[in-house]
């Protein structure tokens, strides 16, 4: 997603970094700039920021490394970034680019979400986003299906279905694109660990219970099934994943018998017309 900045021509002062502790990405977003000036303050909004107290952003961790510091030690309880802001906290227009990496398909409104990156977007401001599309995990589906599992996940929304939520919370040129990427295990518990980083199967129609050992060692046999089809023996899964960007135009003003504009929005169309 960094790499698609490039075509961007605007140069962010203000980032917010949407959901920081999901989807990371922190140091390819401050690279992509570092070229052309002194570098964007990033700000991480997180709808959790309380339960993040005392860590550092994810993106200023050393990947797969202990901090070697025994947990009293007061630097593991600073914050090497600056503190994260909840959703509710940005301020109206006090961004110019929105940065939402591998997050979106895990909250429960998007077309919410979408409309609260909008407001916190500045005139002129863009929006980046990349998140799970439904064509992800049809492996694992299938697998389930076959043993009449449940489903292993929630439905995801396909990228056309955000494309007008974006435009329906306001923005204009979205574009939307998507890739799929194959990863690969050697080990099936690598994969399910790895699998459980996405988040709790949220579905309303998943398995009511709790899953047995015995149920997980069926997991993870079945995992390794499928590697018997494959030339290198691995694992194999496929993951959907949808890109979008879009841009918050000047506010417009509906023509009605009784017209109702936000301060802030006629603030910024008498800007435009000064222009």
């Amino acid at each position: 997603m960094a790499e698609r900045l490039s075509v961007i021509k605007l140069r962010p002062q203000v980032i917010l970094d949407w959901e920081a502790r999901v989807g990371g990405g922190r140091q390819a977003l401050l690279a992509a700039y570092e070229r052309r000036g002194p570098p964007p303050q990033v700000l991480p909004v997180e709808s959790f920021p309380a339960s993040a107290a005392g860590e550092a952003h994810p993106s200023d961790k050393p990947s797969g490394k202990p901090s070697g510091k025994p947990w009293w030690s007061p630097s593991r309880w600073r914050r090497a970034g600056p503190p994260a802001l909840a959703p509710t906290q940005v301020a109206s227009g006090s961004a110019q680019l929105v940065w939402s990496n591998m997050a979106l398909h895990a909250v429960e409104d998007p077309s919410a979400t979408i409309a609260q990156w909008h407001r916190a977007l500045a005139l002129d401001g863009f929006l980046m986003f990349s998140c799970l599309g439904p064509g992800s995990l049809p492996e694992l589906r299938s697998l389930y299906a076959a043993r009449t599992w449940g489903p292993p996940m929630a439905p995801l929304v396909d990228m056309h279905d955000l494309g007008d939520m974006l435009v329906a919370a306001g923005f204009a040129d979205p574009v939307m694109d998507q890739e799929q990427i194959v990863l690969t295990w050697a080990d099936a518990t690598a994969c399910l660990d790895e699998l459980r980083t996405l988040g709790a199967n949220v579905d309303p129609q998943r398995f009511a219970g709790l899953r047995t050992p015995r149920w997980r060692d069926q997991l993870l046999e079945a995992l390794r099934q499928t590697a018997a089809n494959r030339s290198d023996g691995r694992i194999a899964l496929t993951f959907e994943v949808a890109y979008g960007h879009a841009f918050r135009p000047p506010a417009r003003a509906r023509v009605t018998a009784e017209s109702r504009v936000d301060l802030a929005d006629f603030r910024a169309m008498a800007r435009g017309r000064h222009r």
